[in-house]
């Protein structure tokens, strides 16, 4: 059976019981299986060429001695095993079991993972299911590498969820002009689902020749990710991409540690991310951040993590929404750290719809490199293609879509698209990034973005004007006798 029917097959079965409720579930549910099984074919592997490999788990809760077997465990039998052996004993695994911190590895994964399914009948069947894929064949791991950007991509229609997944053109687009290098530390400070570092290590695996090489790529892949589904999920991903065990993977919250704490041991020579927007950071998480850099919004706070754990010279690109770009106080001390220790040598703007229907506010691509001051900024406005008013599900953006951004990017020339901003307009204009293209002539009705911002500026003119005439009402008639 085909790679994809089989997963299809898989989420019908999934729907059919009563404790699996909607998309997330479901994902996060095919996703410990899934895991367990890639685990499962990884260690087949490390016993034929690994000498002296060991097996973090009891032999009893291996796949291959629960799971692989059509006509095996099933019923109220399997939930129990599920339920009251396998979780428990995998939540609670030594640290030092196993080979290479595959202990570690596995109690991260499971600390937080659930057995949303209450059928053991449909669990088998399911399992069954999941073994109709070799994770060793190469046919069997390239197809599902592409079922999974599926799996990844209906992470955009579960709720909230879909902050974990970034547009795949988008990830693609980002490490391909920022060129990790082998060598290289790499890291996503908000991972997700590991897009960005999977597109890395494809960008870098193709310079691997030796296992020299191949251990120096294993050891410089690093991300953090504080929820528990994307975390399984990024751990799965770097799995299917050769990441033997991914415990650089790390299920935590890097914004809750001070900045202070941070040295020179953690910094890093490229950093590619898109941290949360829109978004507040809970009570307690800006004061790990110097007093002029506090605020609760996540985006900010992790743009000044970035800029204070890379390297002098390493390089970054991050996904920021418009309003860090034109925002005022904190934000404005921000982007004045952020002109004055780097050169932010390159801002794509995207349209509406990239991260649809997660949210519909405009982004953009920042890149930049740590250690010397910005003197001017290139800016690139990405375009719909022909017959295009958005993005959507059905018509997400296209890696061919940046073709005229990469052949523009190293011979760069003022076109319909791209300009040119000394940084003393940006400073004198109160650090204001949001500078629009000065190329295109405005459509006579305007930007909707732009004329929602000045209707609730304007209403905003007004309520005050209302607020200062009933003060003065009040005051004058408090004043007659």
């Amino acid at each position: 059976m085909a790679v994809g029917t089989t997963i299809k097959t898989i989420q019908d079965i999934m729907r059919k019981d009563a404790g699996v409720d909607g998309d997330a579930q479901r994902i996060s549910q095919l996703s410990w299986m899934l895991f367990l099984k890639i685990f499962d074919d990884k260690e087949k592997e490390y016993e034929l060429f690994r000498k002296g490999y060991r097996s973090p788990m009891p032999d009893r809760l291996r796949w291959r001695n629960w799971a692989a077997d059509p006509e095996g465990i099933t019923g109220d039998a399997l939930m129990k095993f599920i339920d009251a052996d396998l979780f428990t004993t995998l939540k609670e695994l030594p640290a030092e079991a196993g080979s290479n911190g595959s202990g570690i590895l596995l109690r991260r994964v499971f600390e937080d993972s659930y057995n949303y399914m209450k059928n053991g009948t449909l669990v088998r069947q399911v399992a069954n299911k999941i073994n109709d894929i070799d994770f060793n064949r190469t046919e069997d791991r390239h197809l599902f590498g592409e079922i999974y950007e599926k799996i990844l991509k209906d992470l955009q229609s579960a709720g909230n969820a879909g902050e974990y997944y970034t547009p795949r053109a988008v990830t693609q687009f980002v490490v391909d002009q920022v060129d990790p290098k082998l060598g290289e530390s790499i890291l996503d400070p908000a991972c997700g689902t590991g897009g960005f570092l999977a597109c890395a290590i494809e960008n870098i695996r193709k310079n691997v020749k030796t296992i020299e090489d191949e251990n120096l790529l294993q050891s410089s892949i690093h991300g953090v990710e504080k929820k528990p589904m994307p975390h399984l999920l990024c751990v799965t991903n770097m799995m299917l991409h050769g990441i033997d065990v991914p415990i650089q993977i790390r299920h935590d919250n890097t914004l809750a540690r001070p900045l202070k704490d941070y040295s020179a041991r953690d910094r890093v020579d490229v950093i590619v991310t898109n941290p949360p927007f829109g978004g507040m950071e809970e009570d307690g998480i800006e004061g790990n951040f110097p007093a002029m850099y506090q605020t609760r919004e996540t985006a900010d706070l992790f743009l000044v993590l970035i800029m204070h754990i890379l390297k002098e010279g390493g390089r970054a690109a991050i996904v920021l929404p418009d309003g860090t770009l034109f925002g005022e106080g904190v934000k404005s001390r921000i982007k004045e750290k952020l002109l004055t220790e780097c050169n932010l040598h390159t801002i794509v703007r995207l349209p509406n719809g990239v991260f649809a229907p997660y949210t519909g506010i405009k982004t953009n691509l920042l890149f930049f490199e740590k250690g010397k001051p910005t003197k001017e900024i290139w800016y690139y406005e990405h375009t719909y293609p022909e017959g295009y008013k958005s993005y959507n599900k059905t018509k997400p953006i296209r890696i061919e879509e940046f073709a005229p951004e990469k052949a523009w990017w190293t011979n760069r020339t003022e076109t319909a698209h791209a300009w040119r901003v000394p940084v003393e307009q940006v400073i004198a204009n109160g650090f204001n990034l949001d500078i629009k293209n000065p190329n295109v002539v405005p459509d006579e009705l305007g930007d909707p973005v732009e004329l929602l911002r000045e209707y609730e500026r304007i209403r905003a003119e007004a309520s005050e004007t209302r607020e200062a005439l009933k003060r003065e009402l009040m005051a004058s008639l408090g004043g007659k006798k």
